[in-house]
């Protein structure tokens, strides 16, 4: 295989203040040792993307300088540090887009997501891939068959949270499960739940449309929570995830769960919300939540791979580096689902 020639300059699109974004020419990184470098092919916007783009900041992560958004990634490696295989060049990868210490309590014990000296793509002041070239360490750099897409390849990411969200939740063969939102967490959440082999998959959205969307992606039913409430089903919900942030769809899930269920807070809300105390107590529900995920690119690979998880079809929205604004602005399209930004076009 012929690498093409990897050029000296890359264009980057760079958030420079709240809605403020520009292109800059920056110099092509150059691999350390243990890294690879990679053409990007395809990004996802995320929400937390947008959120830095609209408020700049997420909780304690400020955006207090210039900062490249964009951490769903999939590429292709064209270079490698002293350290990496050669034969990894021309190889197509999804990026896990995190460096961990690799020393602290947390990372030894595995717990790598938890890290407190992380490196993550797009959050401050880590530059993250809504450009033409990144490095990652090559363990970070997984490797994809031709059957997933660069498009999938990046929404690898977002089922990275998926699957860290089922794993929490304890989804076995059989179980039920309640999934609060209809939104790219909530769609690839389903899927992911039925996956790990869910029976029921209830889906709870306040968007008519969104409910029926979600009946295409492993939704088993769907419902209106202002009109309906999942006990209506007669079925004990083994689990409750929220891809909402919504205090009331936290707080009408943790009561639906069964007694010694659980509930796995996923979606950015409020800081802070008042939780039903009385019902955990009393019918010992665990309630916990997550922050991204440790060994899951493996499963998701398999997962798309295999067909079980369909990533392509949620990408509703294609645009170029010149583009990133638009593509952060598409959420306000009630048809939008997901996006990605190609850097090489």
């Amino acid at each position: 295989m012929t690498t093409p020639e990897i050029p000296q300059q890359m264009r980057a699109s760079v958030l420079l203040g709240t809605r403020e974004l520009t292109i800059e020419q920056r110099p092509v990184p150059t691999p350390a040792a243990d890294e690879v470098l990679v053409r990007v092919g395809a990004v996802g916007v995320c929400g937390s993307d947008v959120h830095y783009f609209r408020e700049g900041r997420i909780g304690d992560f400020v955006v207090d300088g210039p900062l490249v958004l964009g951490h769903e990634v999939g590429g292709v490696i064209v270079a490698v540090g002293s350290g990496v295989d050669p034969a990894r060049v021309g190889q197509r990868v999804a990026i896990e887009p995190q460096r961990p210490c690799g020393h602290c309590r947390e990372c030894r014990i595995g717990k790598y997501n938890l890290c407190p000296d992380m490196e993550f793509y797009a959050t401050p002041p880590i530059d993250g891939a809504f450009t033409e070239f990144v490095t990652i360490q090559s363990v970070f750099a997984h490797d994809v068959p031709d059957s997933v897409t660069d498009e999938a390849a990046a929404l690898l990411e977002p089922l990275s949270v998926a699957i860290t969200s089922v794993r929490k939740a304890g989804i076995a063969p059989g179980s039920t499960v309640l999934i609060a939102g209809a939104g790219p967490i909530g769609i690839i959440t389903a899927q992911t739940a039925r996956a790990f082999g869910a029976g029921e998959v209830i889906v709870s959205d306040l968007v008519e449309e969104r409910r029926e969307r979600a009946l295409k992606y492993g939704a088993t039913r769907t419902i209106d929570p202002r009109t309906q409430n999942p006990a209506d089903f007669g079925l004990p919900i083994d689990a409750f995830i929220d891809a909402s942030g919504a205090a009331p769809a936290v707080q009408s899930g943790i009561r639906a769960v069964r007694p010694a269920g659980t509930a796995v807070l996923v979606g950015l809300g409020n800081p802070e919300m008042t939780l039903p105390v009385e019902d955990i107590q009393n019918r010992e529900i665990t309630v916990t939540g997550i922050f991204r995920y440790t060994e899951t690119w493996p499963v998701a690979i398999q997962f798309v791979a295999n067909g079980q998880v369909d990533l392509d079809s949620l990408v509703t929205g294609r645009f170029g580096l010149d583009e990133v604004e638009q593509a952060l602005e598409s959420d306000t399209n009630p048809d939008s689902l997901k996006s990605v930004v190609y850097p090489g076009r």
